[in-house]
């Protein structure tokens, strides 16, 4: 399953490609499995007090995140998408509950990696529904072609990193706003660059994604210490999920913390 350079081409336009069917129900079963709902990791506070929350890893190898950030249907279209060869930089399960989970700021994924010290804008994300995204449950919107905008300054709103108010009012005078629908394994690849926001969740079912983040090898890190984004990003088999759940003892945790 890989990119169409009519879909190359819309990604460029557009800075973000939606591809269904990236996960196959039994790997979305595993996944969801994984996720600790009592005790899921960070909380995110937004403007209006409730919270969405984060769990994160950074390797590719000690729990079944890891190893489903090396699936070839996500990498190798990565690598296409991007135009050049890529590291692993990190990886997170957003979990937003039913009826209480809140929203997510407008902002950049660059405009929290830039005070990280990347030197280029040359990194993108894979977002995966594990469950289905729609208004209602509070899906991803982007503002097509925002990523042609270049950095926009970020500073703090709730305990969050959002775009300057005064630039998004204008904005979205100018830029299409659209919803990201998604149906369970569904994946959505944009650019760091993409202006995005999610709403809260107001359904009686939770929205979990599975995000991936890359970022190019040739795109340096000031102050890097030794980690896996200075090697290209390992390419695993198409059945990575199902080895790594199979192999774990039983009862073993595969949580994401």
């Amino acid at each position: 399953m890989f990119v169409t350079a009519d879909q190359v081409e819309q990604y460029r336009r557009d800075g973000y490609l939606i591809i269904p069917n990236v996960l196959a129900p039994a790997q979305i079963d595993l996944l969801r499995a994984a996720i600790d709902i009592e005790n899921p990791g960070v909380k995110f506070g937004d403007t209006v007090g409730r919270t969405a929350r984060l769990s994160f890893w950074s390797d590719t190898t000690s729990t079944i995140w890891g190893v489903a950030s090396t699936l070839p249907v996500v990498v190798n279209n990565v690598r296409i998408l991007q135009g050049e060869d890529v590291g692993f930089f990190h990886g997170k399960v957003t979990l937003k509950e039913a009826r209480t989970g809140g929203a997510w700021e407008w902002h950049q994924d660059y405009g929290y990696w830039y005070d990280q010290g990347f030197v280029f804008p040359r990194m993108m994300s894979v977002s995966i529904a594990l469950d289905r995204n729609d208004v209602d449950n509070g899906c991803m919107q982007v503002y097509r072609g925002s990523h042609k905008l270049g950095r926009l300054n970020h500073g703090r709103i709730g305990n969050q990193t959002g775009c300057d108010a005064d630039r998004l009012e204008q904005v979205a005078r100018h830029l299409e706003l659209l919803p990201v629908r998604l149906n369970e394994g569904d994946a959505l690849f944009f650019d760091c660059l993409t202006l995005h926001a999610s709403g809260p969740n107001d359904a009686d079912r939770h929205r979990r994604n599975f995000i991936i983040c890359y970022n190019a090898l040739g795109n340096p890190q000031i102050g890097l210490r030794k980690t896996s984004q200075e090697t290209p990003c390992p390419v695993g088999p198409a059945d990575a999920i199902e080895r790594f759940a199979a192999a774990q003892p039983a009862g073993a945790p595969a949580s994401a913390k």
